[in-house]
């Protein structure tokens, strides 16, 4: 298929760049600037112009393409709701493909173990995502498609980023809350895989969870991460009504408690998620000091 990828040099959108490639699919990136044109040159993927803030152009890059995998967002509902209602509305009645990007934040606390059909209750900084993910799936004549990944891991980067990066600042490393919560979390090697997993096979409506086992207690990453940055057993506990004066909304969703199964995507579309731990990764992978 030949598919339009938006956020195509970001974190995830590049990882799903990589998987479409190697599956055999044209893939053409979105590309805001003359920098990430260039990126996308380089990996030998077609970049057209586009930018989130422009929906008509949106609507215009997605004629010639058999589905949009959507990895791109402003964090902003102003500017991501239209671009993505853009983008709908020239795809309806084509029956093509559109994959959109949500995450488990729409699912709030998970008070245990839950699947795609826990109730939503979006923490604040997320609370706009959930008609997003109505339009995507609810289009006439569009095949919609939800992921909602956990915190992304690997590489080096992404949130887990942030527990090694604050060695820096104070020789330990620091995390939002008490440490008792759960993040789920998801390789993104493997996310990148459901994605192409989930374009070639899964069904119209079909949302998806995208996590690896039950969460991972943030104290532990915080040790295994203090553990990687050779400050071992260095920890600082930073009190929610403190991270908020710095992080607003984000420090909300950072001590979310949450646990997932993906059992849906395993059994639908034989996922198996093979990446690294996250506490392998911050204790002696891309994230560790070398």
């Amino acid at each position: 298929m030949r598919i339009l990828v938006t956020g195509a040099t970001g974190y995830i959108g590049g990882a799903v760049v990589d998987a479409l490639k190697r599956a055999g699919h044209q893939v053409v990136g979105l590309a805001r600037s003359d920098e990430a044109r260039s990126k996308l040159t380089a990996k030998g993927v077609q970049a057209v112009q586009g930018d989130l803030k422009d929906p008509a152009g949106l609507a215009a890059a997605v004629k010639d393409v058999d589905a949009v995998l959507w990895t791109a967002t402003s964090n902003d509902k102003d500017v991501d709701a239209p671009a993505v209602a853009a983008v709908l509305g020239a795809l309806q009645g084509t029956n093509k493909t559109f994959l959109y990007t949500s995450g488990v934040w729409v699912h709030g606390h998970t008070q245990g173990v839950a699947n795609e059909e826990a109730p939503l209750n979006s923490t604040p900084i997320v609370a706009w995502r959930p008609a997003v993910e109505q339009r995507a799936l609810n289009t006439p004549g569009v095949r919609g498609i939800v992921i909602r990944p956990g915190v992304v891991y690997g590489n080096g980067t992404g949130i887990p980023a942030m527990l090694t990066g604050s060695v820096k600042d104070s020789g330990s490393v620091t995390y939002v809350g008490t440490g008792e919560n759960h993040w789920a979390v998801v390789f993104v090697d493997d996310l990148a895989d459901l994605y192409v997993r989930a374009l070639e096979k899964a069904p119209a409506g079909t949302v998806l969870l995208a996590t690896q086992g039950p969460g991972v207690k943030v104290k532990d990453a915080a040790q295994a991460a203090s553990e990687g940055a050779g400050v071992a057993g260095k920890t600082t506990a930073w009190p929610l009504e403190e991270a908020r004066k710095q992080f607003g909304p984000f420090a909300d969703a950072l001590a979310l408690d949450q646990r997932f199964t993906s059992e849906k995507a395993e059994k639908l579309l034989g996922w198996a998620p093979k990446g690294p731990s996250l506490l392998e990764e911050l204790r002696s992978g891309s994230y560790a000091r070398r």
